[in-house]
């Protein structure tokens, strides 16, 4: 047992770690900052440009998010890093990063979104054309509004998926928290910058799931 808690339990290796660690935490905080809004807005054109009368639109749509639906993302992410070299274009950890996970989650925010913009009745989508709205003011206005509050606890967990995401960028070098408790682990051959990097990611996402059980439980009510 004792064994057990000085590998991956030692509080005098995890406050040594900290500082690094939460410097880590800067990089992962900066990356969600930039990805979850870029996926969101990508994944809402996605969604819509899914939903077009207009063939050509709309299969291109279908298309990208198919396609990065089904690429796991550290193959893209590693493609990008790695693999863009080749073709003369040498993209920065962090570029890289960015570039792989906004078209990642673009992909998963527009089924999200897709599916809240068809959970909205056609009539409200009629009513709102018929006293005069164009069809970006019905969508601003009436549709999106609503399709936004249906699906809210499934970009809320979207949100929880991009945060965890984040670890992979490790796999580039770019010095998020993953990154920095493995290189600490690596220095001390101690697991316990990751134990405290995995209690920090709990700290992080615990509250939030617990607020989308609560939007679940009151969108069943």
């Amino acid at each position: 047992m004792e064994q057990i808690i000085q590998q991956f339990f030692n509080v005098e290796i995890m406050i040594k770690a900290l500082p690094l660690v939460i410097k880590g935490l800067g990089i992962t905080l900066l990356i969600c900052a930039v990805v979850i809004p870029m996926g969101a807005i990508g994944g809402l054109f996605a969604a819509i440009g899914s939903l077009s009368p207009n063939r050509a639109v709309r299969w291109l749509s279908i298309g990208f998010v198919d396609l990065f639906r089904a690429i796991p993302p550290l193959v893209l992410l590693i493609f990008i890093y790695a693999g863009l070299p080749f073709a003369g274009l040498s993209l920065s950890p962090f570029v890289a990063v960015t570039i792989g996970f906004f078209l990642n989650n673009s992909a998963y925010f527009a089924e999200i979104f897709r599916a809240g913009l068809l959970s909205v009745p056609r009539g409200q989508t009629e009513a709102a054309r018929s006293t005069g709205l164009s069809q970006a003011q019905t969508l601003t206005y009436v549709t999106l509004p609503q399709a936004t509050r249906n699906v809210l606890p499934d970009l809320l967990s979207n949100v929880v998926e991009v945060v965890k995401l984040t670890s992979l960028a490790s796999v580039v070098s770019l010095g998020e928290m993953l990154h920095a408790a493995g290189l600490v682990r690596s220095l001390t051959y101690n697991a316990s910058p990751l134990i405290l990097a995995a209690g920090i990611y709990l700290l992080l996402l615990w509250p939030l799931v617990r607020v989308i059980a609560r939007f679940e439980r009151r969108i069943a009510s």
